[in-house]
């Protein structure tokens, strides 16, 4: 049977915006020297956007990032006092200094699937009754399939039941990868979400939701290109159960996805993901470009930057 995407009764998706972020030159700049002006504009321009998260993303912050935490946290809340934050670091140092500051539930952006990162960080999240994201990154580094990101799931949320963290408080994210350099992977992401709730009920650790980095999906890609990717793949993660995702809180387009808008497109893709090609020449141009990206995104088609041109 055909899916109608209009007929789902609710159709959210938590938009955890990315734009503060050390990678970007006035950002890190103002990180630098402790200019709070670059850092409260850009706050106040993401909240104007609705986003449900701020992600604080400064990077390893090696030297003094203990301090820098502390600084950004009680800038975004003087700016967006009721929006809560993702701490987005892997100085685990800072994550530390960063929670006793956190007015709102913050989420840990991220606790990886290795030991040395699971004993300290895993106990805070406890602590502070904080989220966490479940970052699906072994011993060995990024899974291989969405198999090894299954066991990878497990340690995480065996980790979670040892410390009492109720399974609603963790984001499993396993792990977005560009789409012209390991097209492979992208779907692999989009198998083991379909996975996901059969992993965490067998637990019984009811509830657990999912994230991941979006814009992942579309680096390395024409920047022309990129939000067709983006938007096109968050639909298709959508449909296996994906809760949240780190988005460009700019996005117009994206946001309107997240609330449950395009609902045409959205069939469109869930019924090519069923195994139900469309006729294209029945098809708008906006409908046929995304049919053509999800068909890259679940590698039906090898991946060119000229891919909606063929």
């Amino acid at each position: 049977m055909a899916v109608d995407a209009n007929e789902k009764e609710e159709i959210m998706i938590i938009r955890i915006g990315e734009n503060l972020n050390v990678r970007m030159t006035k950002i890190g700049q103002a990180m630098k020297n402790r200019d709070p002006e670059p850092i409260r504009e850009m706050v106040e321009r993401i909240a104007e956007k609705g986003v449900d998260y701020i992600d604080i993303n400064m990077g390893p912050a090696p030297k003094d990032g203990h301090e820098l935490m502390p600084w950004l946290i009680n800038i975004c809340q003087e700016v967006a006092p009721d929006i809560p934050l993702a701490l987005d670091t892997t100085n685990m140092k800072a994550i530390e200094a960063g929670l006793p500051v956190c007015k709102n539930r913050p989420i840990i952006n991220s606790i990886m699937a290795r030991p040395e990162r699971i004993e300290t960080l895993v106990p805070l999240a406890a602590q502070y009754e904080a989220g966490f994201i479940a970052l699906l990154w072994g011993p060995s580094g990024m899974p291989r399939d969405e198999n090894e990101r299954a066991e990878h799931t497990v340690t995480l949320l065996s980790a979670a039941m040892e410390q009492g963290i109720p399974g609603d408080r963790i984001l499993v994210d396993p792990i977005v990868t560009p789409v012209n350099v390991q097209q492979q992977q992208v779907k692999s992401c989009v198998d083991f979400m379909a996975m996901l709730k059969d992993i965490a009920e067998g637990m019984e650790m009811h509830d657990v939701k999912s994230t991941c980095g979006l814009s992942n999906v579309s680096n390395g890609a024409p920047e022309s290109l990129r939000p067709i990717l983006n938007q096109t793949y968050l639909m298709m993660l959508e449909k296996n159960g994906m809760y949240s995702a780190i988005v460009d809180a700019f996005d117009d387009e994206m946001a309107a996805i997240c609330k449950g808008q395009n609902g045409r497109i959205r069939e469109l893709i869930w019924n090519l993901m069923d195994g139900m090609d469309p006729d294209m020449s029945s098809l708008s141009k906006e409908e046929t470009d995304y049919i053509k990206t999800a068909k890259i995104l679940l590698g039906y088609s090898l991946y060119s930057d000229s891919w909606l041109e063929l």
